[in-house]
């Protein structure tokens, strides 16, 4: 069967987010230095790469601030690129790991502030929309293949997705291929695991043979220290929620999602005590762990499993000491229970979204847009964000074959293209706030160090969205 177009498809997936997007509001190079910086609010550390650049006060320059930690070395790179080939001086400051929006509050209120930054959907544009200058005139935009997909208020453009991405469960083939081969397996290939029952059964069996195995547990650890929790408070959340609102017909673009039920809260919780129950850390040590450190249990070698997105690879490829290959790491969808998820895929959407600061000089804006349009239109630019970045870019500039390929990017790819399966949209772009999925994460660590019960958990869930909703509303 011919795969269809990624782009359509995720058209379709994610038009709920779409929607909410509409309604919410959203010289010649001398020196190059590499510095890193401590954030003074919370001692966290960043990586700023400065360039400097003669200028004659009229071309421009660019200061990004990018959201990703894992993609900071790929963007120095490409920053470094294009100010050799245009002589416009080119930062990129990368906030640590869960302190974007304390970065972006700190960075932006200043003289020098980032001309290009990130914004997670129509809740960041509601924080940020005083600073997001229109796109709805620039080159950029005009090449995004669905213009629904940005971020809009009225007639202007403020926001542009630039990369569409997937996440699941990843797993090493090589490992499961071993387990299939154990005496009375609960199932015999990765086909037949399309449902929480049996991956349940199936993890449960293989923790009981993890010496046989080689495997010290079947997940990696559970990272809930703070702000490395992102995997549990946000994506993993996104799941039971997705089904709420898809199964309420909420219209995500009103204020019936100023409410929630939290009606999956078991569901939630079956797959959250599989991975706490079934780790290679014990759960009351999970407030030190970091996602960093999970990535590289999976390399090693260390469990068979791991929550992570299609981005993750260059996490794992990256390891010293890397035990996987590249043919071994796949995707699974993130069973929870619900009826009728043997037809359910990957989680596959966009959340991420440009904005330039509107507070910005003219030459200093041109140039950003400048940097944003070569970065996705130019040959060079294209290899970039494909060999460097490994993003899906939601370009007409891209042809078929200009699509990363490394495993889990082409596992997602042939995710979304299986007959039959329904990927789960990205509803969390809906979420109130960073202080929600902080005090969520919070909350799920006490609760795997024993010091929460889960009735509580999921109280704090539904009073807490409603009270970070209204704070929002005014």
């Amino acid at each position: 069967m011919k795969k269809m177009n990624l782009l359509k498809m995720v058209s379709a997936i994610v038009l709920s987010a779409a929607m909410i997007a509409s309604l919410a509001a959203c010289g010649t190079a001398k020196t190059t230095e590499s510095t890193t910086k401590a954030t003074e609010a919370t001692g966290a550390a960043t990586t700023k790469a400065e360039t400097t650049a003669a200028a004659d006060g009229k071309t421009g320059k660019v200061y990004f601030l990018n959201f990703k930690p894992e993609q900071d070395e790929a963007y120095q790179a490409i920053a470094k690129q294009y100010t050799a080939a245009t002589s416009i001086p080119v930062t990129v400051l990368t906030a640590a790991s869960g302190t974007y929006e304390q970065t972006l509050t700190s960075e932006i209120a200043k003289t020098d502030a980032p001309t290009i930054f990130q914004m997670n959907g129509p809740v960041g544009y509601a924080n940020w929309k005083d600073y997001c200058a229109d796109l709805s005139k620039s080159e950029i935009y005009t090449h995004l293949t669905d213009k629904t997909l940005a971020i809009t208020d009225g007639t202007g453009v403020y926001g542009i997705p630039f990369a569409i991405e997937g996440y699941g469960i990843i797993y090493n083939n090589a490992i499961m291929t071993k387990y299939f081969a154990t005496a009375n397996p609960k199932a015999t290939s990765m086909d037949a695991i399309n449902n929480f029952a049996t991956l349940k059964a199936v993890v449960d069996d293989m923790t009981t043979k993890a010496k046989e195995l080689g495997i010290q547990g079947v997940f990696a650890s559970t990272s809930l220290k703070s702000g490395e929790d992102w995997r549990w408070q946000t994506h993993l959340l996104n799941v039971p929620i997705y089904y709420e609102f898809r199964d309420n017909k909420i219209d995500l673009g009103s204020k019936q999602t100023d409410e929630i039920k939290f009606q999956y809260s078991t569901n939630f919780k079956n797959i959250f005590d599989l991975y706490l129950n079934n780790s290679v850390t014990a759960p009351k040590l999970l407030g030190n762990i970091s996602v960093d450190d999970s990535m590289a249990e999976f390399a090693l070698g260390q469990c068979a499993m791991v929550q992570n997105g299609n981005w993750a690879y260059g996490q794992i490829s990256g390891v010293a000491g890397n035990t996987v290959k590249p043919e071994d790491v796949k995707f699974m969808p993130i069973y929870t229970g619900m009826a009728g998820e043997e037809t359910q895929g990957l989680c596959i959407g966009t959340e991420n979204y440009f904005a330039i600061n509107n507070k910005a000089s003219a030459e200093d804006q041109k140039a950003s847009l400048d940097f944003l349009t070569w970065l996705y239109t130019s040959a060079e630019g294209k290899k970039a964000v494909v060999d460097q970045l490994k993003f899906i870019a939601p370009f007409d500039t891209f042809s078929d074959t200009e699509k990363p390929t490394d495993p889990l990017a082409q596992d997602m790819l042939a995710w979304a293209s299986k007959p039959g399966i329904t990927s789960v949209a990205w509803n969390f772009t809906v979420f109130p706030s960073q202080t929600f999925k902080d005090d969520v994460g919070a909350a799920l660590l006490s609760y795997a160090q024993g010091q929460m019960k889960w009735d509580a958990v999921s109280k704090l869930v539904i009073d807490q969205w409603k009270a970070e909703k209204a704070l929002a509303a005014g």
